[in-house]
């Protein structure tokens, strides 16, 4: 059986750091060596050209005196000539011997021996190296300088300067300068990793709340979405998930309101089938009760006491009668009669029907209806019964002398040009917890009634392809809101 071992994970963050961090430190690196490099090229080349320019003195100073061949003045020149940088001069005849040099380098034979000058010479010829010489117990850098000495006006060539000037100063400058480069590079190196950091920051913080949001919406939550904070690649990956975001909960809220109507009509369905059944076998024993109480109540011996029964029975056949008439209309499908309606005509019928209610409670109506309302393709008859519906349930809440208020507007839902319709009342109002449950056939608060008129709203709205639900309101009481499709945008 082979076995895998697990692999590191490495986050996109650190591995962004890590290449950068590498990348900083070959380009710092490359640079202060270049940098370097240079440098100490250029201060060797002022060390030698200085050198060349104090050979050149020096040999101008004794150009009288080694015509002469005057040794003593020569070597009083030079000796006046030398200090810290300058530690020896070594004066060459024209046969390349030592004639003169100072005292340091009297018993070194190595560096007066030897002229540098080749055996053909120019006037603007000079020769230089590097050695070290040792002072007492101390080890000196020089680098030897030396030029002919021609007299002036003549090709003759009468002898060299050589000269050696101390480097210890041009290594504390390139030592200087080296430290400089190294704090030079070390903040530049700074600064690139904060900006590296900034950098991954801005790069790897918007993928993480990708990689969040997508793990957010394996778990079902659709609602996330991600601050898009920048134009460019990321800021487009984020409007994108967004938008998918978008459409992954639009397409959700459509299938469970699709599984929410196919429950429905599987319920409705059913209760069709029971309800068929029922009226089947209530109707005719019903009508037979019905007809022999009509014949008792036509005897004229009866008293008034039985008469009485005779008429309670028949109120309540009639009830059973109204049941059976209100379920056979909610679970039977019928279908729509839809033309061009006004919905301020619609409603306005509506509340004519209900005006005595109206008057007997006492009730205020406050209307307010949006100008130019515009026109739906509805079946006036089913959606004045929504009206219907819902009014009757406002008057029963409302007290007397209560308030029932009728909203008409125009709005947009998901690109759908609407139709809204706001009924409110001050009355006892609906707990939050049942507002879903209110449209469930059967489903009542009421001491008396069916609970099937608010389900047969709804029935008749969503046929429209319409809504209808409890809104929020302010205070006390209800609101009902129907929206419905209408012809023009608002």
């Amino acid at each position: 059986m082979r076995l895998f071992k697990p692999r590191l994970k490495i986050s996109v963050y650190t591995r962004f750091m890590i290449a950068n961090t590498f990348i900083l430190i070959f380009l710092v690196g490359s640079i202060i060596f270049l940098i370097e490099r240079r440098e100490v090229r250029t201060i060797f080349e002022e060390s030698k050209n200085r050198g060349i320019l104090k050979a050149q003195y020096i040999a101008s100073l004794n150009l009288e005196s080694l015509t002469f061949w005057d040794a003593a003045g020569i070597k009083s020149n030079i000796e006046r000539e030398i200090d810290d940088s300058l530690i020896y001069v070594v004066i060459y005849d024209k046969f390349r011997n030592p004639y003169v040099f100072t005292d340091i380098i009297r018993n070194n034979d190595e560096i007066k021996g030897r002229s540098r000058l080749p055996a053909k010479v120019s006037e603007e010829m000079s020769a230089a190296g590097r050695r070290e010489f040792r002072r007492g117990g101390e080890t000196i850098p020089i680098i030897e300088i030396e030029v002919p000495v021609f007299a002036e006006g003549s090709p003759d060539y009468w002898g060299s300067v050589m000269v050696g000037i101390s480097l210890l100063e041009n290594q504390k400058e390139i030592q200087r300068t080296r430290l400089m480069l190294i704090l030079i590079g070390c903040g530049g190196f700074l600064l690139g990793l904060v900006g590296a950091v900034i950098l991954a920051k801005r790069i790897t913080g918007p993928l993480q709340k990708l990689v969040e949001g997508t793990v957010r919406i394996a778990k079902g939550d659709f609602t996330q979405m991600i601050s898009v904070g920048s134009r460019d690649e990321l800021g487009d990956l984020a409007r994108s998930f967004n938008d998918m975001t978008r459409d992954l909960l639009e397409t959700r809220r459509q299938m469970e309101d699709a599984n929410r109507r196919l429950i429905q009509a599987e319920k409705l369905a059913s209760i069709g089938r029971i309800s068929a059944s029922i009226a089947h076998e209530i109707r005719n024993p019903l009508t037979s009760v019905k007809l022999n109480i009509q014949k008792l109540m036509q005897i004229e011996s009866l008293d008034e006491e039985e008469k009485e029964h005779l008429s309670i029975s028949q109120e309540g056949i009639a009830q059973i009668e109204k049941f059976i008439k209100e379920l056979l209309n909610f679970t039977r499908v019928s279908e729509l009669n839809p033309e061009r309606f006004s919905v301020v005509q619609i409603v306005e019928e509506s509340l004519k029907m209900m005006k005595n209610l109206f008057l007997e409670k006492r009730i205020v109506l406050e209307k307010r209806f949006a100008a130019d309302l515009p026109a739906v393709v509805v079946d006036g008859d089913k959606i004045r019964q929504v009206f219907l519906n819902i009014l009757r349930n406002a008057v029963e809440a409302v007290e007397e002398g209560g308030r029932i208020g009728l909203t008409l507007s125009r709005i947009r839902e998901n690109g759908v040009p609407k139709v809204r319709a706001r009924i409110s009342d001050d009355g006892c109002g609906i707990p939050e917890k049942d507002w879903e449950n209110i449209f469930e056939p059967f489903y009542t608060t009421k001491a008396s009634g069916f609970g099937l008129g608010l389900s047969n709203a709804r029935k008749i709205v969503e046929q429209h392809h319409g809504s209808i639900k409890v809104a929020k309101s302010k205070g006390k009481g209800t609101t009902f809101e129907v929206r419905i499709p209408c012809e023009v945008e608002p």
